[in-house]
Formats: structure tokens, C-alpha cells, sequence
């Protein structure tokens, strides 16, 4: 087995790559905030998702994040210190490595094992198929944080769950716990966690032994099939609002409920 640790500059912040028998492994290590990504490690990700390509031999690509958290998504505390144009271009980023994922040539399943929470739930969603464990929870508390949804970021739920669900989903911030996020077809497999990895690893080795044609050409024939709203996002619609950003983040730094007060 290959492994390669992409150590990052935050503090026990790495991503670990393994290679094994056809499977390429990505592990989100940050386990002190929840695997949460700074704006540096969704730029490597996205690096390091690229690298699984250079082996013809892996045919499929996990996805997991260490410990019990898959991950928590941006790190919000690093958009307390940073001005709005920086946050802007940090989820835009965050954006480019979730499409990456997303349209790997080689399948990818996400292994879920605690909380997937917003973009960390969009990751998940960019897989092919997930993988859950009992403690898998997934949701999306944007509403708490004046982060504006882009079509292109809420697609990936309408197309499981359906828009009155996705709706729900940001009015009130509920989060699916496991057996919820398995009924509504977030999670196509639902273990228990003690059986997780060796689930995933065995449902990896199946995928892997499909034909490579006819994996490429599902994944491309669904895509194009789902691909229906006229303008996808092209970067020109924001993700950070000007007044309740700022006050949302500020909010979750102080551990205290936001105030929106415009009218």
C-alpha cells in the first residue's frame, strides 16, 4: 500500500492519500475542528483528487474523513479574521474543489462517519455514492451564517431530496441523523460503524472491477441527464452576504445566536 501525507500549515492539519489494490484513498485529517477546511486545504484536496488520476490503476476513489467526523466543512473561525472579498474568493475555492470531485472520471464514494455539515455536506454530495454509519449526520445551517446558496450548490440537494426538502433543509438548519439522511437517499448504505471501513473497502473493490467504459459513461449519461437549470453558477452570483455574513460568523465565533437585523 502507497501512503502519502500532504501535511498542511494549521496545526495536525493533513490530508493522507493511500493507494491499494485499485482503490485510491483520501482521509481529511483535522481532527481538533472536525476535519473542518481552511481555504488552503480545499486547495489541496482538490491537488491531491487530481493525483489519483496518475495511476491508471485505481479505478475508484473513497473519500472519508478521520476519526468520527467526515468533516464540518469551511472552517468558519478562519472567516472572522479575513475581509469579505477574501471570504468570497475562499468559497469559490471551497466551489472548484467540490466540482473537481464531482467530475473525476473514476468513481467516488464517500465514506461518512459522524457529522457532514454544510460543505462538508455538499463534499459528500459530490461523491457518487455514500457510504454511512450510524453515526453519520448531514445538514446544512447556512441560514445561521448569511451564506447565500448558488443554484450550482443547491442542485446537489434537490437532485436527492427534492426543493421543498432543500428548502427546509436552510429555513430551519434541521440536521438528518443517520437513519433520516438514509430514508430521503442521502446515504445509499447505512452500517454500523464498526463495520464501516471494511464495508467500503469491500463495496470499492466491487465498483472497481465494473468496466471502466461503462462507469465513465453512467457517470456522464446521469450528469447529463440531471444537468436541466439553464445557467448553472459561472462565479458571477456571491456566496457571502455583505451585512449578515460578517454578524453570522461573528455570532459562531462567540458561541452565541446571530442578530440579523435588516429589514
Amino acid at each position: 500500500m502507497q501512503v502519502r501525507t500532504m501535511r498542511l500549515e494549521e496545526e495536525d492539519a493533513k490530508i493522507i492519500y493511500q493507494e491499494t489494490a485499485g482503490l485510491a484513498i483520501i482521509t481529511i485529517h483535522r481532527p481538533q475542528l472536525k476535519n473542518a477546511l481552511t481555504q488552503n486545504m480545499w486547495d489541496q484536496l482538490a491537488k491531491i483528487s487530481m493525483h489519483t488520476l496518475k495511476n491508471p490503476k485505481n479505478k475508484v476513489l473513497l473519500l472519508r474523513g478521520s476519526g468520527e467526523n467526515f468533516t464540518a466543512g469551511s472552517d468558519i473561525k478562519e472567516f472572522n479574521s479575513i475581509s469579505l472579498e477574501k471570504a468570497e474568493e475562499a468559497f469559490v475555492h471551497m466551489e472548484k474543489t467540490i466540482s473537481t470531485i464531482e467530475n473525476l472520471p473514476i468513481p467516488v464514494i464517500g465514506v461518512i462517519n459522524g457529522p457532514a455539515m454544510g460543505a462538508g455536506l455538499e463534499l459528500a454530495l459530490a461523491c457518487d455514492i455514500r457510504i454511512g454509519s450510524d453515526k453519520a449526520k448531514m445538514g446544512i445551517p447556512v441560514g445561521k451564517l448569511g451564506i447565500t446558496i448558488n443554484n450550482k450548490f443547491a442542485k446537489r440537494l434537490v437532485d436527492l431530496v427534492g426543493p421543498s426538502a432543500t428548502k427546509d433543509f436552510v429555513f430551519t438548519g434541521r440536521m438528518y441523523k443517520a437513519e433520516e439522511a438514509y430514508k430521503a437517499g442521502l446515504l445509499n448504505y447505512l452500517v454500523a460503524e464498526r463495520d464501516l471501513t471494511r464495508f467500503s473497502i469491500r463495496m470499492g473493490k466491487l465498483v472497481a472491477g465494473m468496466s471502466p467504459a461503462s462507469l465513465l459513461a453512467i457517470k456522464k449519461s446521469v450528469k447529463e441527464c440531471l444537468d436541466s437549470a439553464p445557467v448553472l453558477w459561472d462565479g458571477s452570483t456571491p456566496f457571502v452576504d455583505p451585512i449578515d455574513f460578517p454578524e453570522g460568523v461573528r455570532a459562531f465565533v462567540e458561541k452565541r445566536q446571530p442578530k440579523f437585523t435588516r429589514k
